[in-house]
């Protein structure tokens, strides 16, 4: 086909076909406007209108890095510190993070009151209790994360460095908030948590919940799909690889219907446990023993006892030449 030339119109050459401009669009807004106001006063939608401030996701974001801040010194914001500084930039870092957890804790803890219409006058105490709790616990903190980077390290043929490993390993940074996230569900703070975990599994790929167990030197591996659920119990020593799930195998609902939310749900992981990639492990009652490999894309719903392989049966391999020729 020949192809025609955009010719332009000549100046005084009137426009074919009449536009609407930016205004017109503009004077329907406010009968939209409306239309969204108007769903703030059923109870279809959602809205926190004339109500106690919520916690600030940004200001929790930020509480995440001020944490690994403190439990890595000198590796991210607070590079080139010295022993001199040291103890003068962690006091300034934990005196800031006391004073930020505070305010976000004691928003979550008023509004959760609010939220169950059950009066509290103590949502500051509380608040304060629960950062000071926290901040008591960064010694600990700290040891169990030294475990976690060692395990990554002897774990991993591929990495080069503790340095490499804190830097830039997916699974060390979503377990660092996990471990984070996990000592202040202990402590009863709500919402906080599930912003950190959901926060670390939008960046990693690692969905972890807060309120699973997980022991000493944990190792993820790659990371990306892993998926550990709320009641999920870990011991020491465990290796996870990409794509392992331990979840729920059916969810249990009460006389009214209403699901159970207290109950064992998730597996039990032993101590020196490997799970390779793409497992998934269900059940509250399902036990991996100690010892125990699990190779990839196995599907468990039933316990292993201790020093067990549970492997897949080799399946035959077909192989085509596209030459119609065999395949020695």
């Amino acid at each position: 086909m020949p192809q025609t030339k955009n010719i332009p119109l000549a100046q005084n050459e009137a426009c074919p076909k009449e536009h609407p401009t930016s205004s017109d669009f503009r004077s329907r807004l406010p009968h939209i406007v409306d239309q969204v106001v108007d769903t703030c006063y059923n109870n279809a939608c959602f809205e926190h209108v004339e109500a106690e401030p919520l916690p600030s996701r940004q200001h929790v974001i930020d509480i995440l890095e001020s944490c690994r801040d403190i439990l890595f010194p000198g590796y991210f914001r607070n590079q080139g510190i010295d022993r001199v500084s040291l103890k003068y930039q962690l006091g300034l870092e934990i005196s800031g993070l006391y004073e930020k957890l505070t305010r976000e804790i004691t928003n979550a803890i008023r509004h959760e009151c609010l939220r169950h219409d059950t009066s509290c006058q103590h949502c500051e105490d509380a608040g304060k209790e629960n950062a000071f709790s926290f901040i008591n616990a960064l010694p600990a903190l700290r040891a169990i994360l030294a475990t976690d980077v060692r395990a990554a390290y002897e774990g991993d043929p591929a990495a080069g460095s503790f340095d490499e490993i804190i830097f830039s390993y997916p699974g060390i940074y979503a377990i660092m908030v996990y471990r984070v996230a996990h000592e202040l569900y202990t402590l009863g703070v709500p919402i906080l948590p599930r912003i950190m975990s959901e926060h670390a599994h939008t960046i990693t790929g690692i969905d972890i919940h807060p309120g699973a167990a997980i022991g000493a030197s944990f190792f993820i591996d790659h990371g990306t799909g892993v998926v550990i659920g709320q009641t999920s119990t870990i011991g020491q020593r465990v290796k996870l690889y990409q794509g392992v799930t331990l979840g729920a195998l059916s969810f249990k609902r009460d006389d009214s219907g209403a699901l159970d939310r207290q109950s064992k749900r998730h597996p039990t992981i032993e101590d020196d446990v490997t799970v390779y990639a793409g497992s998934t492990i269900l059940g509250g009652d399902t036990i991996i023993g100690a010892r125990s490999v699990i190779g990839g894309n196995t599907w468990l719903t039933q316990s292993v006892p201790p020093d067990t392989k549970v492997l897949l049966k080799s399946q035959e391999l077909i192989m085509k030449s596209t030459q119609n020729q065999p395949v020695k």
